[in-house]
């Protein structure tokens, strides 16, 4: 119980991580109209690394990184130019980042 509970912790925060760098991003490309900061390509492996990670965190957090994953093919082209892109990406973030904070409460 005690080494599960350390990699649900590691892959939590390290999951914790990559969604603010992911947030960053998004950020990046829609107010600040920065291409190197605001990276598409980027946001695609992060996206993905947040995909693979929600592995050993639970069936919650994997849902909700899936559900990430597929707001960010629907929204990633329309970042720099639409509000709406950009809020969609980040509510997805908020939700992975709930379900990944719930996971930290509940261990012992």
């Amino acid at each position: 119980v005690s080494e599960h509970n350390s990699n649900v912790r590691e892959a939590s925060f390290e999951l914790l991580l990559q969604l603010a760098e992911l947030e960053q991003l998004v950020y990046a490309a829609h107010y600040d109209q920065d291409t190197e900061r605001g990276n598409p390509r980027v946001g695609w492996v992060t996206v993905g690394l947040v995909t693979d990670l929600s592995i050993a965190c639970g069936a919650q957090v994997r849902h909700s990184a899936l559900a990430l994953k597929d707001v960010w093919g629907e929204h990633w082209s329309g970042l720099p130019d639409e509000r709406v892109s950009a809020d969609a990406v980040v509510a997805a973030i908020d939700e992975t980042r709930s379900q990944v904070q719930q996971v930290l409460l509940q261990l012992d």
